[in-house]
């Protein structure tokens, strides 16, 4: 299956793509599972894609889960562990909490219960790595941490109107006061941009590094000038 049969990059998710999710799901989860392990990948997605239709959700949804696996696709060639770099998307939103800053510690938690018993203590430690790291607040070390990363980050990459989309789903999702969101919003972008490269890895900076540069820049002004 490519990126193709799930989801364009950011386009409305299909709901005939629900059981292309699934049957993908199910094979990754097989070819990771210790030999003679049981473990039901039905399961799995049931409590996945429970997660991923919490009614609070409007960015971080099935949606971005598929842009995500799209992106992987595109780059699968380069990437060292393709397997843990896969489960590592699966799970590194699937908890969302809107106003708690530990969903991606509880999300690995919630892979490493997941697949404690059935997969190998490594590769569960490796994906709990990659799955930490897109918090984005440290650099990340290893290559495959920086794919994860800039998978992740791939939408502000995208056209512009498409990022305003993804930028007012985000906001739709937080809880809390509007100059909170702004504050923080402001905080990350402008960090964003401090840093000599958005996208670490050559593929994904040559990719999309000077439209998500583009759109930050402009998303700060308007910010800056009270439109948004």
């Amino acid at each position: 299956m490519t990126s193709a049969d799930i989801a364009s990059p950011r386009s409305p998710f299909d709901p005939s793509a629900d059981s292309l999710l699934g049957a993908r799901l199910s094979r990754l989860w097989r070819r990771c599972l210790l030999p003679g392990a049981i473990s039901s990948p039905g399961e799995v997605w049931s409590a996945l894609r429970s997660r991923y239709a919490e009614p609070h959700r409007h960015y971080h949804d099935k949606n971005h889960l598929a842009h995500c696996l799209a992106q992987l696709d595109l780059a699968k060639d380069q990437i060292e562990q393709l397997d843990q770099v896969e489960l590592a998307i699966w799970f590194h939103d699937v908890i969302n909490d809107p106003g708690r800053d530990d969903n991606e510690a509880r999300s690995a938690a919630f892979f490493r219960d997941m697949a404690a018993g059935v997969m190998d203590e490594g590769l569960v430690d490796s994906v709990v790595d990659l799955i930490l790291v897109t918090t984005h607040r440290e650099m990340p070390s290893a290559m495959d941490q920086c794919f994860i990363c800039d998978i992740d980050l791939s939408s502000f990459g995208c056209p512009w109107e498409c990022y305003m989309r993804d930028t007012q789903k985000v906001k739709a999702e937080f809880q809390g006061p509007a100059e909170d969101y702004y504050r923080g919003k402001k905080g990350f972008l402008e960090a964003m941009l401090r840093r000599p490269k958005i996208f670490q890895t050559d593929f994904f900076h040559a990719r999309y590094e000077q439209q998500a540069r583009e759109n930050i820049g402009r998303l700060l002004a308007l910010m800056d000038r009270g439109q948004y």
